[in-house]
């Protein structure tokens, strides 16, 4: 595979403290390269080093094939971008706000036009071409930011949370655009929050205080030690009392941990620990429980479990210093 964007130890700082630490990786052409970290954990410095906007402090990257410190003229001709806040204007309609973009990357005449009119039927948009920006719903004002990031035709489109805000059938169908532009050939670094949104991409790195701390497939993430511990069971429980089910698990010595999904219970026990034997628990309470089966880690899980690995290393690193200053 053609690696379309490629990381070599890539650093911001602002001052001594570093918001993006030494970043090596790539993302292949054609992939959904999901980007993921709380806030402040430096996914937002990321892209915009990438896209040439801020400069790196030590380190570089490619973009398209052109050097970020070189060439970030060329880089920005060549990619699409997609902030967090609606930034069209507002006052003019989606057929004007494409003729803006369209203008802007130098696109003229016929050619221009029929590439807006592709986008359009792309994005179905035709129906709201006359509608001013700022009259449009939520999911609509970003399929109309996707709009203008595609105008040119770009190889590469960045997207920075780009569902941020609005409602599920409006993320659901973002989505679906998003499936149907990559089969095309684009490749898409989207930063995202959301649990169900990650499962969605090709590969994904995970950032946390300014480091990246998980990078790979899917599969290969989930497929990590440590959320695959040997001596211990996952498990889903279905319940009708979801909340006196998770304080019952709560309370359970055994329990290693227990988190809800959406309707169901997550749980982590000792692989001596079957499901049996926990139907057979639970049918002394009132719990009614309806199911429990074995599954295997979510993404969540390994960004839990890594999170709280990153925590422990850094406590334990302060205490040690502390000590050794004393």
């Amino acid at each position: 595979m053609i690696s379309v964007i490629s990381l070599d130890n890539l650093t911001k700082k602002y001052g001594d403290q570093p918001v993006v630490n030494h970043l090596s990786f790539s993302v292949e052409k054609g992939e959904i390269f999901g980007y993921l970290g709380p806030n402040g954990s430096g996914k937002t410095t990321t892209i915009k080093m990438l896209c040439g906007l801020v400069a790196p402090t030590e380190g570089t990257a490619t973009v398209n094939g052109f050097d970020i410190i070189k060439h970030p003229d060329q880089i920005r001709m060549s990619i699409g971008y997609m902030s967090q806040q609606f930034s069209l204007y507002r006052a003019l309609t989606a057929s004007e706000n494409l003729d803006f973009y369209a203008e802007l990357y130098g696109l003229k005449g016929e050619s221009a036009r029929r590439r807006k009119q592709q986008v359009l039927e792309i994005t179905g948009l035709e129906a709201y071409r006359n509608r001013q920006a700022v009259k449009l719903s939520g999911g609509w004002k970003q399929r109309l930011a996707l709009a203008c990031a595609i105008v040119h035709e770009p190889p590469i489109v960045f997207l920075d949370e780009p569902t941020a805000g609005i409602d599920p059938v409006a993320r659901r169908a973002l989505w679906d655009l998003l499936f149907t532009l990559a089969t095309t050939g684009i490749t898409f670094f989207v930063t995202t929050h959301y649990m169900d949104e990650a499962e969605r991409c090709s590969s994904l790195g995970y950032i946390y205080q300014s480091n990246l701390i998980a990078f790979g497939r899917t599969d290969e993430l989930r497929a990590l030690p440590i959320v695959n511990n040997p001596d211990y069971s996952n498990f889903e429980v279905t319940c009708s009392k979801i909340m006196a089910t998770f304080q019952y698990f709560r309370a359970q010595n055994y329990v290693r941990d227990v988190t809800i999904f959406g309707r169901t219970l997550h749980i982590i026990v000792p692989c001596n620990v079957t499901a049996e034997a926990l139907y057979a628990q639970l049918a002394a309470t009132d719990l009614n429980v309806l199911d429990i089966r074995p599954i295997r880690p979510s993404l969540e899980d390994v960004f839990v479990a890594l999170t709280e690995r990153e925590d422990e290393l850094r406590n334990n690193s302060t205490v040690t210093a502390g000590r050794s200053g004393k």
